[in-house]
């Protein structure tokens, strides 16, 4: 990555910050995590620094310490709201900032998925993102009762066993993104009529099936969202090791990774980029971020002193899948700027406390790197691919349907394998009760 090359910015957030006890801080809102204001507070303060986009943390369980089982623990913040509607719900009040909810896909339908996020990006006029989460945690397998997981430790996860099931369960959802582009596709852009004077809302023709059938999914569609804004919102992912690393390669548009050096970072943009190429995405633009959980200050010992204070208020020191900063902003923009001529375009932070690390990122990194020729000074695009630098896709089903169009000689039956299956509907309300 070239040294003066802009990165991207993102910034996690969850709960009172990512310290359990950041909740009990002196500035924190422990009163207001299940109000709207709380949510739009902390993504207009993430907007007004530029930022490319937020993730909202979630989960089909309450939060545990423990990873494998639930916990009874009362002295750190438990419950939630869906992600998915707080995105919602802040997108009227923001303007440009990329709104990414998290969506547990191992328990849920695509289907469903699919709509609430296409609908975000209407609420949102092209703006939304899904980051799509992995589940193997049997305490949330036994809240749906449709399947069981083998209880293991994180200690276990080299064992044949529980790569096997990591197996399946990324396969998984690699089959469900494909879902979601598909049903998101099932509406050519210029489906909708809206000719009042003819009374024709929908031309029925492009609508389309996808008849997605995999070893996880039969699902026939179309949706019934329109197409999109973004034409396809935002995937990502996290992974932390090879086999999420190909849900990266091979199905997302980001991917959050968790290097803790600069050496760490190249190794696995290599390997991300070969599991790319492998998937035939060698083309594609895919975007790697790296993820950094941040206690920032004026100076470096404060930050350290505030770690440390926290870690006794909870009990024990904090431990974390990403790399743990302590230090002022500039230090923090030197590891960035190391990390990124490493490869790396972009990096999710995740702020310890908020409001305190939020505003440090906003108010004191984000000039720091903007001194340095690294960030924007304004928002340049009003989507969210836009600003990431990814092109809006072109429909797949309108690209065969015009090139059945102009190839008369074809068969039927390989004209309709090329477009992917007949008209929707035989009448424009019918479409709409296929799922």
């Amino acid at each position: 990555m070239p040294a003066n090359a802009p990165l991207h910015l993102a910034i996690a957030l969850n709960d009172a910050g990512w310290h359990p006890a950041a909740w009990r801080e002196p500035d924190a809102r422990p009163s207001e995590l299940f109000s709207a204001r709380y949510w739009a507070d902390q993504v207009a303060e993430a907007e007004r620094g530029l930022v490319d986009f937020v993730t909202i943390e979630d989960s089909l369980g309450v939060q545990s310490g423990d990873y494998h089982s639930a916990d009874d623990r009362t002295d750190q913040v438990r419950g939630r709201l869906d992600a998915v509607l707080i995105a919602a719900r802040v997108a009227a009040v923001t303007r440009t900032i990329g709104l990414v909810a998290t969506g547990v896909v191992t328990h849920t339908e695509p289907f469903h998925l699919s709509k609430a996020i296409a609908t975000l990006d209407y609420a949102s006029t092209g703006r939304a993102g899904i980051r799509i989460q992995v589940t193997a945690r049997g305490f949330e397998a036994d809240l749906f009762g449709r399947r069981t997981f083998p209880p293991f430790r994180l200690e276990d996860f080299e064992t044949p066993e529980v790569q096997a099931l990591t197996a399946e369960l990324f396969d998984e959802a690699v089959d469900y993104v494909e879902v979601l582009r598909r049903l998101w596709d099932s509406w050519e852009d210029d489906a909708e009529i809206r000719d009042a004077a003819t009374g024709r809302f929908i031309d029925r023709h492009k609508l389309h099936y996808i008849d997605f059938e995999g070893a996880h999914f039969s699902v026939k569609g179309p949706s019934i969202t329109p197409r999109p804004p973004q034409g396809q919102p935002l995937v990502t992912a996290l992974g932390h090791a090879t086999v999420p690393y190909r849900l990266i390669a091979r199905a997302a548009d980001v991917g959050f990774v968790t290097p803790r050096y600069a050496d760490q970072a190249a190794e696995i943009v290599e390997e991300i980029r070969h599991e790319q190429e492998l998937a035939g995405r060698a083309a594609e633009r895919l975007h790697i971020f790296g993820d950094v959980l941040v206690f920032l200050d004026e100076t470096e010992a404060a930050a350290r002193d505030r770690r440390a204070r926290l870690d006794a208020v909870a009990g024990s020191e904090l431990t974390s899948d990403a790399h743990i900063f302590a230090g002022t902003p500039a230090q923090l923009a030197d590891l960035l700027a190391d990390w990124h001529r490493a490869g790396l375009s972009g990096f999710r932070l995740r702020p310890a406390t908020v409001p305190h690390d939020l505003e440090q990122i906003t108010r004191g990194l984000v000039p720091e790197l903007q001194r340095r020729g690294l960030f924007r000074r304004s928002y340049e695009a009003d989507t969210l691919r836009g600003l990431l630098g990814l092109e809006r896709p072109a429909n797949r089903y309108a690209s065969a349907a015009v090139s059945t169009t102009v190839s008369p000689s074809v068969s039927p039956s390989v004209s309709a394998s090329v477009s992917a299956g007949e008209p929707a509907a035989e009448a424009a309300d019918s479409s709409f009760a296929i799922a």
